[in-house]
């Protein structure tokens, strides 16, 4: 079926050409909303900003490294803690100011038993950041 003449006589050809108006009108337009809208994404409100002369403050969290052998010896920061200082060590940290991050590295033949006593004592001194050390699977 063709769209070209309305007379039904005679050898009717298809139209083959592609009416262009439609799709120049449209890309026009598109244009001239993009004139107008661009100019808008670049304004800005002028803010006449102070200018001071600063250092920059470093907020480095107080890092507790504690490890805990197969013996279920506790090492905070390197040094050998026995099982009733633990509290106190964590309280003195919390004491100082800043909230402290207590990274915790067990060994694998350590009890959950002494795990869970160590966590319990951070816990109860206000620790709440804790972190787990482990090492990535080979």
């Amino acid at each position: 079926m063709s769209f070209g003449s309305f007379d039904s006589g005679g050898t009717a050809q298809p139209m083959a050409e592609i009416n262009m108006t439609p799709l120049v009108d449209v890309m026009l337009v598109l244009l001239v909303i993009f004139i107008i809208t661009a100019p808008l994404f670049h304004q800005a409100v002028p803010v006449d900003l102070p200018q001071v002369d600063a250092t920059r403050i470093d907020d480095k969290p107080q890092v507790l490294a504690v490890a805990i052998d197969a013996d279920g010896k506790v090492f905070v920061d390197g040094v050998v803690q026995h099982r009733s200082a633990l509290s106190e060590v964590f309280a003195a940290a919390v004491v100082n100011g800043r909230e402290p991050e207590l990274h915790l590295r067990a060994d694998r033949g350590t009890r959950y038993e002494r795990v869970t006593e160590v966590l319990a004592d951070a816990q109860r001194a206000g620790i709440v950041k804790i972190a787990f050390v482990t090492e990535p699977a080979r």
